[in-house]
């Protein structure tokens, strides 16, 4: 039986809301292709996503983020998980809105503590008042993810596998 094809779909959220690893089970499951923007930009560069930020500071990173994402969203049959910050460039706001169906994966701010505390891969975590700085992201950006969301998940207390599958059924009732 073919699996049915989907139109791309582009992950959103906060750090540590679970976009890389359900970005991953989506697309297994679609039989789609993943990408995640961060990887892409370590993969195009040669280097460390925190060593793009202590070099070029986060407008030089942000500038190859959305070169990334114009590219990467132009491809067939895609999930992409996008990095936490991405939607405030209004230029990717619109990249994902054009090419695309967008799930905003939500997580509370004590959730995303505990998933980010051992991410020394976070450029912007590498500071002593880390829950500030997420508290501060949090609030700055999910007005942006809710404006851009076709559909919004909550990932607190739930697997890889179940928020997938509510992704997937929200996306067979809204073809």
């Amino acid at each position: 039986m073919k699996k049915r094809q989907y139109q791309n779909i582009f992950l959103i959220g906060p750090m540590g809301a679970g976009k890389s690893s359900v970005g991953k089970c989506l697309a297994e499951q679609l039989d789609m292709h993943f990408y995640d923007s961060d990887e892409e930009i370590e993969k195009r560069t040669g280097v460390d996503i925190g060593w793009i930020f202590d070099l070029e500071g986060a407008e030089g990173f942000r500038k190859r983020e959305t070169a990334v994402i114009a590219d990467l969203v132009r491809l067939p049959n895609i999930v992409l998980a996008t990095g936490g910050g991405s939607v405030i460039s209004p230029e990717v706001q619109e990249l994902l809105r054009k090419h695309g169906v967008v799930v905003f994966l939500d997580a509370s701010l004590g959730h995303q503590q505990v998933r980010t505390v051992n991410e020394a891969r976070r450029p912007l975590l590498r500071v002593p008042n880390r829950e500030e700085v997420i508290e501060k992201l949090y609030e700055e950006q999910t007005p942006l993810y809710q404006s851009l969301a076709d559909y919004h998940i909550m990932t607190d207390h739930r697997s890889v596998r179940l928020v997938t599958e509510d992704i997937v059924r929200w996306l067979e009732k809204n073809k």
